[in-house]
Formats: structure tokens, sequence, C-alpha cells
């Protein structure tokens, strides 16, 4: 996973992070999460809190209201009742150009550090006065030779900034800036070492129902191989509902998340968007199978906020005929006796992203 040096006014340690929470800021609301150790490579879940965002506060990945999002914040942080002020926070994928590089090994940091920009020069369609560059090794290179594997990535510091001011306007100080999807795979890999059956070396499928998009990516080895955005989220389910129904798109959503919505909704609405959110499954897989050399996938795993709806696991197993789960990072973890291991259940699979940004605590650098 990415290791910051994003700016200097961030105070990255070389040691050991110190106690941080996680904090999500996806297309409809704030997701943050705290866990600490409880012995040896044990986790416990301490606190957990989903603040909804105001609409249009999030506009394609991007912070368009900042007040807005520090009030959201501010909330979510009060929710959870942590006296823990850092705060690790990402940003969307679409947000930050990576690329890797093949570098000589054995040098000095500085010596490192300016073979990266200039590398970075001939990438980053920005003046790099514009980006805040981080840069991280991966390792020796295929070809041996002493050299290695470097993975760079950059992004506009606006972007940056308006999520750092965002914390700032809620009291909190970012010590950490990394990739959503990165986060999403360190909580992936949490999955990996319990008992879910599923390993690293599988070729997994991870599906993330969003509010506004759904996004297929697939995973071997520990790297992304394959990705897909289609334009489909909860969202959509909620205006199925406000037709349906005839109701406002507040009252809908509010009906959607306590399940106060008449019989026919399970036949007439839900069932018909599972149905969508399945078709775009089997076509990403038909374009994952014809764009690469792979031909089978061992897992589909759902995350995010529509991962939980009633049926949609089944139907996806059933159709695909693949190995299908709803994601539960926490499976393995302690919980604390604030939290209510049924509900965490039901909000896991929303909180990938805060739960790979919360283990950025344990990170060895």
């Amino acid at each position: 996973m990415l290791k910051e040096k994003l700016a200097d006014q961030f105070d990255f340690l070389k040691a050991k992070t110190p106690p941080l929470i996680g904090c999500d800021i996806s297309s409809s609301s704030v997701k943050m999460v705290e866990i600490a150790e409880a012995g040896r490579n044990v986790y416990r879940v301490e606190r957990y809190a989903i603040e909804p965002l105001p609409k249009d506060t999030v506009v394609d990945g991007n912070i368009a209201n900042i007040e807005a999002a520090g009030e959201a914040i501010k909330r979510a942080h009060k929710n959870l009742g942590s006296r823990i002020k850092n705060v690790a926070m990402a940003l969307p994928a679409a947000a930050v150009i990576t690329k890797k590089v093949i570098l000589p090994g054995n040098q000095r940091e500085e010596e490192m550090e300016g073979n990266v920009q200039s590398e970075a020069n001939q990438y980053i369609p920005f003046s790099l006065d514009e980006v805040n560059l981080d840069f991280q090794v991966l390792g020796p290179a295929p070809s041996g030779d002493d050299e290695v594997e470097v993975l760079i990535a950059a992004s506009r510091k606006e972007k940056i900034e308006d999520r750092v001011a965002a914390a700032e306007a809620a009291g909190l100080k970012t010590i950490v800036m990394d990739v959503e999807s990165y986060a999403s795979q360190c909580a992936f890999e949490l999955i990996c070492e319990g008992s879910s059956g599923v390993k690293e070396s599988d070729v997994t499928v991870i599906v993330d129902i969003g509010a506004t998009v759904t996004r297929v990516s697939v995973l071997h080895n520990g790297q992304t191989v394959y990705t897909r955005e289609q334009q489909i989220g909860g969202n959509q389910l909620t205006q199925d509902i406000a037709r349906a129904f005839d109701m406002p798109p507040e009252e809908a959503e509010a009906a959607k998340r306590v399940g106060s919505l008449p019989e026919n909704y399970g036949p007439d609405v839900l069932a018909p968007f599972n149905e969508k959110i399945v078709l775009e499954i089997q076509r990403a897989l038909q374009f994952f199978f014809t764009s690469t050399q792979f031909n089978k996938v061992d897992h589909i795993l759902l995350t995010g906020g529509c991962a939980m709806l009633d049926g949609l696991e089944e139907m996806v197993a059933q159709r695909t005929q693949v190995h299908t789960l709803v994601a539960n990072p926490f499976a393995n973890m302690a919980l604390s006796s604030k939290i209510k291991p049924r509900q965490l259940t039901l909000d896991a699979p929303s909180l990938m992203v805060a739960c790979g940004l919360a283990m950025r605590r344990f990170d060895p650098s």
C-alpha cells in the first residue's frame, strides 16, 4: 500500500503512525472507523459511524461544498465518540495518476526522489508545482540487474487540500492521504486472512455498488488486473422507489434504509434493480475474459452500500455460477462493547475503504 510523503504540512512519521481514525468521504456519506490492537496481530473494532452527506456535497468524487462536508465529518466524529483527532483519508482512484517505473537499486533516498521527479515529469500532464508526488519501492524489478520497481503516484494539490480542509473544518488533522482503491485492497487482505475461503492467489472480482457508480475490480496475487465502472447504484434504486410509490426522493431513501416499504416492493422494484446489477456484473466478466488472458474467476465479493440488498448475493451466485459472498473485513476482529455485531455485519460492506484507512495506524512506516 502506498506510503505517503505528500506534503510538508503532514507529520508523516518514519517509525509508527500515531493513533488515527479512518475517514472515508463517499458521494453519499462520511464513514469513520477506529481500530485498536487487542494482542499480537489481533485487532478490535473500537467504534464506527456513518453520517449521510447533503445532496451534491460530493460530485464526481470531488468535494463541491467543503463547508457541508466539514459539518458532516464533525457530526460523524461526534457520533463516533472518540478522542482521537488524527485521520487517514483517501482520494478516489480517478484523482490519482499512478505509474510503475524501473529505477536503479541501492540509491540513497535523495537520489531516488530525484529520479522519481524526473520520471514523473514524463508521465504527469501538469506542472510538478501543481501536484503532490509520492512513491513506493515495490521490490526488485523482474529483470533483476540491481534494479527496483517503483510505484509513482501524483494528484493535483487542490484535490488533497479540499479533503484536508473539510477535516480541518471539523477540528481534525489529516496525517495520511491514501487512495481509495489501495485502502479497499488493504481491507480485502483482511478478508483473505480470515475464514472466507478467499485467498490472495485466487482471481477475485470485487463489485463495489455505491450510490451513483458500480465499480468492478479484479484482483489476482495482490494486483488489480482489471477495472470497469458503470453509472448505476443505490440512487437509481431510490429513484425507482420514488416513481413506483409516488413519494419524494428523500422519503424514498429513508423508507429504503429502514425497510418500511409496501409488500410489492420486493417483486416490483427490488428484483428488477437486482437484475440490472447482475447484468452489469455479467457484462464486466465478459469484457474481462475477452480483454485478458484469464478465462475464469474464483470469487465475487460484493461491497458498498447496496451489497446487502435482499436476494442480490444469491442471484449473483446463481447467474454467474461463481462463489459469491458479501464483504466483511471485520469478521476476524474482536468487537468493543459499543459495537452491535448484527448492525456491523449489515454496515461492513460499505466500510471497506474506512476500514483500510483505519488499518494505516499499524503500518510499520
